[in-house]
């Protein structure tokens, strides 16, 4: 079995999380999510995030701390799925993955269509304490 390595970003407004509707179409089309993707060959962890972020939603954020692990598998392929802080340094954001963007706490989001590799995170977020 090929395996692969993914990153997710978490980040944190006042009680709220930063979550992404997926674009219709492929294998997550619709779901929320929090963002984020694949780390490629000779990249860190911390360089995807700002990559995929950058490439998500034309912005720029700083990696922070890590946050928690799970893994999943999806067509013969075993992920291990690492969330990391981020910090948004604009929200100017412009969409091209996603249809729309949203702060919401958690509550909100265990009960939105989520991506299931990401709804694993959610015990790792609540350990994390991130909110104040």
């Amino acid at each position: 079995m090929n395996k692969r390595n993914s990153v997710a970003g978490i980040a944190v407004n006042g009680k709220k999380l930063f979550i992404a509707r997926r674009l219709s179409g492929g294998d997550l089309g619709g779901k929320w999510e929090f963002p984020g993707g694949k780390v490629r060959e000779g990249e860190t962890n911390e360089a995807a995030l700002v990559r995929e972020f950058a490439e998500e939603f034309a912005v720029p954020v700083e990696s922070g701390a890590f946050i928690g692990e799970t893994s999943f598998i999806h067509k013969d392929t075993e992920f291990t799925l690492r969330a990391y802080g981020v910090t948004f340094l604009s929200m100017d954001l412009t969409l091209s993955v996603h249809s729309e963007w949203r702060w919401a706490a958690l509550e909100e989001i265990a009960a939105l269509d989520f991506a299931a590799s990401d709804r694993q995170l959610f015990p790792a977020i609540e350990r994390a304490d991130l909110f104040f």
